[in-house]
């Protein structure tokens, strides 16, 4: 049985890889953490004249620079004063030169929220009329490509790399104390503080280059790390490194002086190296918890410590489970994992999965808001695949905790067998060497004599016999070597062979596979927007779209023209209310320059939807007064951008059609 478990765990790691590269793969760039809920003047409108400014309001604050909120002109030349400012709150805006001629305009931004994850779009308004525009903003991103998906594995690697530290200290000090001299173990809680080390300066370098232009040259911009060192998110990363520092000084004692200790005398250093690590390990945690999610938002004072908790409670779970399995399936044959250090991880797992139930349970009504928001929003759908592995998670850890205490309970029968078995091998051993000596002592008595005559033959061999000697020695020692491996073999395939140690190794394989699995996730989470913040855009952004219209609830469009003719020129005023799909009431107003109604022989309205090829419709207005005309049931069959058109005619020959586009419905 125990010759198919290296092919299992083999086979087992590459399907656990291959899950954990399909999550990633699918996460893509980390999504908008900020979003866009309001614009002045908003998406697709089309205004009569040229703005003083343009206004973006955000769900949340965001940094910005010179370049991060850019306004382009039909031709893609930048019309912008290039400063934009933090007008309140969440709202920014940049001001526009003068005299901006009619066309569409095009409004980029790309800014860091403050939770550190970029956010980037664009949209269009018009001035006058709509026009053609050679801006592109198709491949408008941050936080992609190669240097966004780089930094992605970076973050799961941190992630990972904290886990294994945290996790495999806390293992051997509060649960396996002689686990400090296994090998085995040392090099794994090594190499997360090694992973963790090097995916922070990863982090630190990519920084720059993944909230900004995504290029690979920009990451070894010495300027641009300079300014990412002045964020809150460069902050945490440097003091993280300035952390791992102190981590390291822990490492070197846990692993050197706490070893050598006797165990009588680990205890008073037990308690000073808990202290030390819990600081520690608070504090790596602290930098994630006041540099992402927890630091904004709903009560952030109490969810940065609540942040800190959870992360500390995954690590010591996942990370703890970690080194008990490769301590059951790597660990040397003569120092195997007593059944009393993995009962104390059982308890130490189970008021670990205790503290993420209870502060998941808050983050997850902090970042969701309401019960829609677990399927509406892709935060929640993740969080509903987080709860369920958890939930796979601790029904694989209800076996393992079966076979723990069945391997109890076998302990003390084996010590007893394994004791018998040495004493019976001593006293055969004792009864050998009596036997040996014996012999050994009548042989020479009766050779004491021909030692004498043979002394002078010795003394002429000493030479070869000394050359015999050390050939003899060699071989001893491999003889020894041969033997000790032997030994170590056959207590390896004793140990294995118990079945409840094989059970619990199963089971903690299971539990570690799920694990990964686990952490992929909670990975893509971190980098995921907010249910609650989803929601409060889709509501942003219904809102901004049922508000298309003035607060009168009409659409007012003034257009000038001129015929041509004596009296020939003036202003058409069109209103359409409630300019929404269906019917709606339109009004016509003319005047003359100076703002006086007057008549005109004939006026004609027509509407029409070019992108979908609907129109022109029609409108043959009734004449109410001087300078008014009014029809009623004006049908707007779909929403969407309507050309309206006028043709004014203020004599027998002289007449002119003039337009402008407006959003409706």
């Amino acid at each position: 049985m125990t010759q198919t478990i290296a092919p299992r765990v083999r086979t087992l790691v590459l399907l656990l890889l291959a899950a954990a590269c399909a999550l990633l793969a699918g996460a893509g760039p980390a999504s908008a953490h900020a979003a866009l809920t309001g614009s002045d003047p908003r998406e697709g409108a089309v205004v009569d004249k040229a703005p003083a400014q343009v206004s973006l309001t955000f769900s949340e604050s965001v940094s910005m620079d010179d370049d991060s909120l850019r306004v382009l002109d039909p031709k893609g030349k930048r019309v912008d004063d290039g400063k934009p400012s933090g007008t309140g709150g969440t709202t920014y805006s940049v001001k526009l030169h003068a005299g901006l001629p009619d066309g569409t305009y095009t409004v980029t931004y790309q800014v860091v929220s403050a939770d550190s994850h970029p956010v980037s779009g664009a949209y269009t308004f018009s001035v006058g009329a709509p026009s053609e525009t050679s801006v592109t903003v198709s491949g408008q991103g941050a936080g992609g490509g190669f240097v966004g998906g780089l930094y992605g594995v970076g973050r799961y690697v941190s992630y990972a790399g904290f886990a294994v530290l945290v996790g495999g200290a806390a293992f051997v000090l509060a649960c396996w104390p002689r686990g400090s001299g296994v090998r085995v173990v040392q090099r794994f809680v090594v190499s997360g503080w090694l992973s963790l080390t090097a995916a922070t300066l990863l982090l630190l370098l990519l920084r720059g280059s993944y909230t900004g232009s995504g290029k690979v040259a920009d990451v070894f911009d010495l300027g641009l790390l300079g300014e990412v060192l002045q964020t809150k998110a460069g902050a945490a990363l440097v003091s993280r490194l300035l952390l791992l520092a102190a981590a390291a000084l822990f490492i070197a004692v846990l692993f050197g002086a706490y070893d050598k200790r006797e165990d009588e005398e680990k205890r008073d250093l037990t308690f000073g190296l808990a202290v030390g690590g819990s600081v520690v390990a608070v504090g790596l945690a602290a930098t994630w918890a006041m540099s992402e999610h927890a630091s904004v938002g709903l009560q952030a004072a109490l969810a940065m410590p609540v942040d800190v908790v959870h992360l500390i409670a995954v690590a010591t779970w996942l990370g703890g489970l970690t080194a008990l399995l490769v301590a059951l399936y790597r660990g040397p044959a003569d120092t195997p994992v007593p059944a009393l250090a993995v009962s104390r991880f059982s308890r130490v797992a189970f008021g670990s999965v205790t503290a993420l139930v209870v502060t998941g349970t808050y983050q997850s009504w902090r970042q969701l808001g309401s019960w829609t928001a677990f399927t509406d929003t892709r935060y929640g759908q993740l969080l509903l695949v987080k709860i369920g592995l958890v939930a796979v998670l601790v029904g694989v850890a209800y076996f393992s905790r079966r076979w723990t205490a069945q391997l109890a309970e076998a302990t003390p029968a084996v010590a007893r067998a394994a004791a018998a078995r040495r004493a019976e091998k001593e006293e055969k051993g004792a009864g050998k060497a009596s036997t040996k000596a014996s012999g050994n002592a009548s042989a020479k008595t009766g050779a004491k004599a021909g030692t004498k005559a043979s002394g002078n033959a010795k003394v002429a061999e000493k030479g070869s016999g000394t050359a015999k000697g050390t050939g003899g020695s060699q071989r001893a020692a491999q003889l020894a070597r041969q033997r000790a491996a032997v030994d170590a073999a056959r207590q390896k395939r004793q140990r294995d062979a118990d079945p409840n140690r094989f059970g619990l190794r199963r089971s903690v394989l299971a539990e570690a596979g799920i694990a990964v699995v686990l952490l992929v996730v909670t990975t893509v989470l971190t980098q995921t927007e907010p249910g609650r913040t989803e929601e409060e855009a889709k509501a942003a952004g219904t809102s901004s779209a049922g508000s298309s219209a003035p607060a009168t609830g009409a659409v007012t469009l003034d257009m000038p023209f001129d015929t041509g003719s004596q009296n020939g020129k003036g202003v058409v005023r069109v209103e359409l209310d409630p300019a929404r799909v269906g019917a709606n009431d339109l009004h016509l107003y003319v005047e003359r320059p100076d703002g006086t109604a007057f008549d005109i022989p004939e006026v004609k309205v027509a509407l029409t939807q070019k992108a979908k090829d609907i129109g022109p419709l029609p409108v043959a207005p009734d004449h109410i007064t001087t300078g008014h005309w009014s029809a009623s049931g004006v049908q707007i069959p779909m929403a969407g951008d309507w050309e309206v058109a006028v043709t004014v005619r203020t004599s027998d020959i002289d007449q002119v059609t003039i337009s402008k586009n407006t959003q409706i419905g």
